[in-house]
């Protein structure tokens, strides 16, 4: 079965360069499901400690990972608590275009300044509970701003703030962003896409998480099901 009519031209009015909101676009799909099926995996992960902070990563481009951090947050959101989603690649940033924002202030700006988190983040007008900092201006020195104490600073002031917090980063293999911020979140999950994600990639993304010593939550698996354009998603803590 394909897309719905619903979802089609959801995907048609999405800015250039946006990713798909299929869990506001069409809730009751199963690819929606799919993504409420990972947010209770994730709220199971830990019997000791609250997954609170979560990177989102892929080995590669173009496996889905900014989605998946998108229709994720949205799912957490959904179901009452305060979510904040980062977008920590200020390489090449999408948030802002998925949920229609403006980029003049964001992330880079906190980290290079003493304004606040709440002071930079804005509230979605289309979901409740949900706020966004987007990545703010491109800085010349995106792994030295993530690595730093101020970084650290930024992510004791949101834990305060939100019940949630979801940063979406740059492919693990491609930069050291991703393995900067796995080292310091609580969870990360990687992203692969059939067809696109390449085996040896996907070892090597592995083990530069398994080197910063991250907790690896699981796989989130971007296919396709007997239609080219189906895609569906699972999650696995193996």
């Amino acid at each position: 079965m394909g897309k719905s009519k619903k979802q089609h031209n959801h995907r048609n009015t999405q800015p250039s360069g946006a990713v798909s909101l299929i869990t506001i676009a069409d809730k009751t799909s199963p690819i929606a499901e799919q993504y409420r099926t990972i947010r209770t995996n994730i709220q199971f992960a830990s019997a000791d400690r609250k997954i609170q902070t979560i990177v989102v990563t892929s080995s590669g481009p173009s496996e889905g990972k900014s989605t998946t951090s998108a229709n994720i947050a949205v799912v957490f959101a959904n179901s009452g608590q305060r979510v904040l989603l980062v977008d920590a690649d200020m390489r090449k940033p999408t948030v802002h275009k998925t949920f229609g924002l403006t980029n003049e202030v964001g992330l880079s700006k906190v980290l290079s300044s003493n304004n606040s988190v709440l002071e930079m983040s804005r509230p979605s007008v289309v979901v409740d509970n949900l706020s966004i900092l987007t990545s703010g201006p491109k800085p010349p020195n995106p792994s030295e701003l993530l690595g730093s104490t101020r970084m650290n600073q930024v992510i004791e002031e949101a834990r305060h703030l939100y019940d949630v917090i979801i940063f979406d980063m740059p492919p693990v293999v491609t930069v050291t962003d991703a393995q900067i911020m796995a080292s310091k979140a609580d969870g990360t999950l990687l992203v692969v896409r059939e067809n696109v994600t390449r085996k040896d990639a996907l070892t090597k993304a592995k083990d530069l998480l398994e080197m910063v010593q991250a907790k690896v939550l699981g796989v989130v698996y971007n296919g396709a099901q007997n239609l080219k354009d189906q895609s569906y998603y699972y999650y696995s803590n193996d």
